[in-house]
């Protein structure tokens, strides 16, 4: 690529990734705003949000589950890993990937973890969940 136009691609990500961070603050705050009205809440708007029929390109998957990590480095609170992983499911759904949140757990010792998956593969997290979590649901 000639100089300019790679300007113009850099140029072009910087924003696109400042949108999907500033998408992902916004949903952060949805998330706490569900929540506070139970488990139930915020479970029913992550399995009803519809997969957008959008065109995505190949680097978006990863371009938003680093948005989403962004945001919630600089989220007012700590997020937690379901907070993280609901986020990235609806917005990855939005822009047209079939995600899915995933939330497992391990019995010894007993612990719980939520990720997001598409097509299978883990996005936003370590692939090594899938091997050592037993998966609890699906959605």
């Amino acid at each position: 690529l000639t100089e300019n136009k790679q300007a113009g691609l850099n140029m072009k990500q910087k924003i696109e990734h400042v949108l999907y961070s500033i998408e992902a603050l916004v949903a952060l705050m949805v998330y706490d705003i569900s929540a506070r009205l139970g488990f139930r809440q915020t479970h029913t708007l992550v399995a009803k949000c519809p997969v957008i029929k959008r065109r995505h390109s190949e680097d978006s998957t990863p371009r938003i589950c680093a948005a989403v990590a962004e945001g919630a480095a600089w989220y007012v609170k700590r997020v937690q890993c379901l907070q993280r992983s609901a986020v990235a499911t609806w917005l990855l759904r939005l822009h047209g990937i079939p995600a899915e949140l995933v939330i497992g757990c391990r019995p010894v010792p007993v612990q719980s973890h939520a990720w997001v998956e598409v097509n299978g593969q883990v996005v936003n997290d370590r692939p090594q969940y899938q091997k050592f979590f037993r998966v609890l649901e699906r959605f």
